[in-house]
């Protein structure tokens, strides 16, 4: 199971994996830690992530980037249209509403949605930590902006379907960040709750989180934001700044030109990075356009002053924060800045002033949220042990439900106006289930939608839910309870709907029994509110109760039978509540049908299928001009005394006749066309790579024979003790055996040496090594032959002590007289023959 944490930005992407010892942010082709956000679409194959930003300038109007900004938000969002006009990519309203992305692949005119886009991005940072851990990637935590609506969370889900990813939980970046933090502290406290205030400036956004700390958990107190306040804002002040100042000196307009608008953007963030440490900082742009150079100045006082408007912005979240978590400044223990917009001095500055305290950078200010998603990953999976540590998220919005009663009611008469309730409040823990009691004779509908939209900047309707067809058994009307489940990922959906019918069951009319039965009837009733459910009673429906026919999970005068209350005392018939699920059809507005997630997942594959065609191909191009270039160049170096005159120029005009090919005819070919060219020069060029190949390693397998024939020659020949126990016929063996070797070898060595080095070689390295495997096995086992055993003594045989006054034997006699004494008794022949074995392997006989 994968445990992989995403961190995708509106720039770059970062990907972090859980291994035994801890969190790794991996390395992307680039052995780069951040992989660029962009998608690069191309006449024959798309480019991402670091490929895709190689090509953006060469073709930046189908480079789609800042994606982030463009999924789930409807095409009229003024946001996004402010977005839009800073772009160089065309993009339109689709049917449905929402932004359409427009590029020419594959030589035509395509349209994607941003959730395809992501796709894209998701499967490049999927393959990312496919290749650094050598295995398929599925599960994972994907970190979002606390911000991000129903919408764009279901987006982003959908959006990893896509790319095959299976996310676990999408966790808020700010949430991400203090989880990042905390769970590696060791000096929390018990009891007493530390604050601390993480402050997160990205590209394009700003999010503040204030966290509470014991040992062990983190509770989120409030969440703020400020959806475009991030670094991209300063880069824009410093581009606007410059166009006019261009447009002034050169008199050019950079905003006329899309490459010259990339170009400039490109060095104004530069620029923005040099005054955060340096004083002022120039710019230089060699032909940005109309084939001018341009040269710019600034000092960090003056990029200041044109940033105020941006710099105001800044307070707005932090006060929102600290008013939502009902604390003081005096509260904050520590303030942590993080996020790639977080380096500007000014906004330091700022928050130095407004917390009353220095902010730290303890944490890595743009791998914090990838570390913390990968942690909750492993958190939720079951294959890594982590440390003891509860996450206690909160819901950034108010959530409601809305309904219309479509029958008279028997205390209000007709109910045919529209009615709410917020089920899930603003700071709601995630995740949640609410359940709520209905009484309806036929199909209704539930609506979704925010409670307070001033923040959200999104359309208020989030989804209709349609609970039916059911009928009630008497005619009546019917008690459904509905559940309602805010989940891990921040989205609200009806989980399903139940018809609850009471039926008579006869019971004997005993006391006692009937006594069990209401027993049993009390634990029925009971286990209807889900034991296990969080926030289970309507507390907040309260107020629309008698109108609506809600209920608060606890019975209310007139919606229930009153017989339960006496079936303790009088034997009545029995009451049995009966249970049937009711379907539940749902509409999201604005969200992908399954069906269209299923085929953008197809095209996904059909796509990445068409880029790994074309790597190889391009792979098999490159072979081929590697190896005219790298075969040119030996045949005039290393080969050239392994190659014949004629065979050399025979074989450079082949080459130089491809070549040609390569950057005219051949500039686009087939991967099969440019791997039968690669055979087709190899059919010639490898005999003379073979003659070099045999020349150079010829001498060393020559050296490892000549050096095996003398060790087993001399050991064979030698009046060493330890080989005497060999027989003499078998070192013979030995002995010519090294002889035929040698022999074998002095014949082609002649025959080798007379011929010149261009020939076809008749000793080959291959047969040298086979001829020394050969000769080592034959003559290993006869030259590393053990010594016998000696015969081990017997308890009858050998007495437990030596006899007094005697000395101890030397070795060999006392083996000799053991095998004697064995031979004596009558043993085997095998055993008899032990003495002469004995004889052989025992000291050579005095010359007496």
């Amino acid at each position: 199971m994968s445990v992989v944490g995403f961190d995708f930005g509106n720039e770059s992407g970062i990907v972090a994996v859980a291994r035994q010892r801890g969190i790794d942010v991996v390395l992307n082709d680039e052995s780069k830690r951040e992989t660029p956000a962009i998608v690069c679409f191309g006449d024959k194959q798309r480019f991402i992530g670091t490929a895709g930003a190689a090509s953006t300038m060469m073709n930046p109007k189908n480079s789609i980037s800042q994606i982030k900004r463009l999924i789930g938000r409807p095409f009229s969002d003024p946001e996004l249209q402010r977005d839009l006009k800073a772009l160089p990519f065309a993009v339109s309203e689709g049917p449905d509403g929402y932004p359409l992305i427009h590029v020419r692949y594959l030589g035509e005119a395509r349209t994607f949605t941003p959730t395809q886009v992501l796709g894209m991005v998701f499967s490049d940072l999927k393959s990312i930590a496919e290749k650094n851990l050598n295995a398929a990637v599925v599960d994972c935590c994907i970190g979002i902006p606390v911000y991000f609506t129903d919408l764009q969370r279901r987006a982003v889900l959908d959006a990893a379907t896509i790319a095959g990813l299976h996310p676990l939980r999408l966790f808020h970046e700010t949430t991400a960040t203090a989880l990042a933090y905390g769970i590696y502290k060791t000096d929390l406290p018990e009891n007493d709750q530390i604050n601390v205030a993480f402050v997160d400036i990205g590209h394009a956004s700003m999010q503040v989180c204030i966290a509470g700390f014991k040992k062990g958990q983190l509770k989120v107190l409030a969440h703020a934001f400020d959806r475009s306040l991030g670094g991209r804002d300063f880069d824009e002040v410093l581009f606007q700044h410059f166009v006019a100042k261009f447009k002034e000196e050169y008199k050019i307009d950079v905003t006329q030109n899309a490459r010259a608008c990339l170009r400039l953007r490109a060095a104004c963030e530069k620029l923005k990075k040099v005054l955060s440490a340096n004083p002022e900082a120039p710019m230089n742009i060699e032909c940005l356009m109309d084939e001018k150079d341009v040269r710019g100045f600034i000092k960090r006082d003056e990029f200041e002053q044109i940033s105020i408007p941006i710099l105001e912005r800044v307070k707005r979240p932090l006060e929102k924060a600290l008013s939502e978590a009902g604390i003081t400044v005096e509260n904050i223990h520590s303030v942590e800045v993080v996020g790639s917009g977080s380096r500007v001095p000014a906004i330091m500055r700022i928050l130095t002033e407004f917390f009353g305290k220095e902010p730290r950078r303890t944490m890595n200010a743009s791998e914090c949220v990838a570390r913390g998603c990968a942690l909750q990953c492993a958190i939720l999976s079951p294959t890594f042990k982590v440390r003891e540590f509860q996450v206690n998220e909160s819901f950034p919005f108010p959530i409601a439900l809305s309904w219309k009663g479509t029958t008279p009611d028997s205390e209000s008469g007709a109910t045919d106006h529209q009615q709410s309730t917020v089920v899930f409040p603003k700071g709601n823990p995630m995740p949640s289930i609410k359940a709520l009691t209905f009484y309806r004779s036929g199909t209704f509908t539930i609506d979704v939608h925010y409670a307070d939209v001033s923040e959200i900047q999104a359309p208020a309707k989030i989804s209709t839910y349609t609970i039916g067809p059911f009928q009630s058994k008497k005619g009546e009307r019917a008690k459904l309870k509905v559940k309602v489940r805010l989940n891990l990922h921040g989205i609200v959906s009806i989980e399903s709907a139940t018809l609850l019918e009471e039926e008579e069951v006869e019971v004997q009319v005993v006391k006692e029994a009937a006594k069990e039965a209401t027993k049993m009837e009390t634990d029925e009733s009971s286990q209807d509110v889900a034991p296990g459910e969080i926030d289970v009673n309507m507390q907040d429906a309260k107020g629309a109760a008698d109108a609506s026919g809600v209920e608060n999970g606890v019975p209310e005068s007139g919606d229930k039978p009153v017989e339960m209350e006496t079936d303790a005392k009088v034997e009545a018939p029995k009451k049995k509540v009966k249970k049937t699920n009711i379907p539940v059809a749902e509409l999201v507005y604005g969200g992908m049908a399954p069906a269209d997630v299923q085929k953008a997942l197809e095209k996904e594959f059909e796509m990445a299928l068409q880029d790994r065609v074309m790597e190889e191909t391009k792979d098999k191009k490159n072979a081929v001009e590697a190896y005219v270039y790298d075969m040119r160049n030996k045949l005039n170096d290393k080969y050239h005394e392994f190659v014949t005159e004629s065979e050399k120029e025979e074989l450079i005009s082949k080459l130089q006749t491809v070549e040609d090919w390569l950057y005219e005819d051949g500039e686009d070919e087939t991967k099969g066309v440019y791997v039968a060219k690669l055979e087709e020069l190899k059919k010639q060029g490898d005999p003379v790579e073979e003659r070099y190949k045999e020349h150079t390693e010829r001498g060393p397998s020559i050296d490892q024979l000549v050096y095996c024939i003398n060790s087993y020659k001399e050991a064979a020949m030698s009046n060493d003790p330890k080989f005497d126990h060999i027989d003499m016929a078998e070192k013979e063996k030995v002995i010519n055996e090294c002889v035929e070797a040698e022999a074998w070898l002095r014949e082609k060595k002649q025959q080798q040496d007379s011929l010149p080095k261009y020939a076809t070689p008749v000793l080959l390295s291959a047969d040298v090594k086979r001829k020394a495997e050969a000769l080592d096995r034959f003559c290993r086992p006869v030259m590393t032959k053990p010594k016998p055993a000696a015969k081990p003594q017997t308890p009858s045989e050998t007495p437990s002590t030596p006899p007094q006054g005697t000395e101890p034997q030397p070795e060999g006699a006392g083996n000799n007289e053991n095998a004697a004494e064995g031979n004596d008794s009558g043993e085997a022949p095998s055993a008899a023959s032990e003495p002469m074995e004995t004889d052989k392997s025992g000291a050579a006989p005095s010359p007496a």
